[in-house]
């Protein structure tokens, strides 16, 4: 299935594709912080609407994730990185996504703050 999604303000637009059946809730720094529910998928099944040069990157800690947000209203609708067999992958927050029902989809909670 499609999904479309966007920042708050719509300057950062995107389309992700792809079966949404449970979303992960992590207690890292910055997720529990955004309070983000992450729906991990194939980079190649993520596509910008927007030009890469308008979303804002931010990285911490080992720099292998690039929390993308955007530069006006300061949502952050996905993250990019690579899986550990080196796969680009994208972690789309199912928050930012249109006619998404959160309440019936299963969370499987992630200790991040575990992770050196």
């Amino acid at each position: 299935m499609k999904y479309r999604g966007s920042c708050h303000c719509g300057r950062v637009a995107f389309e992700a594709e792809g079966e949404l059946t449970g979303v992960v809730s992590c207690n890292c720094s910055i997720c529990q912080r955004k309070g983000a529910l992450m729906w991990f998928l194939p980079r190649a099944a993520l596509t910008l609407l927007t030009p890469d040069e308008d979303i804002a990157s931010y990285t911490f800690n080992r720099h292998v994730i690039r929390h993308r947000f955007c530069p006006v209203c300061g949502m952050h609708p996905y993250g990019e990185g690579v899986d550990p067999h080196g796969n680009a992958m994208a972690a789309i927050n199912v928050r930012c996504l249109e006619d998404v029902d959160l309440n019936a989809l299963p969370v499987t909670q992630y200790d991040g703050r575990s992770l050196p």
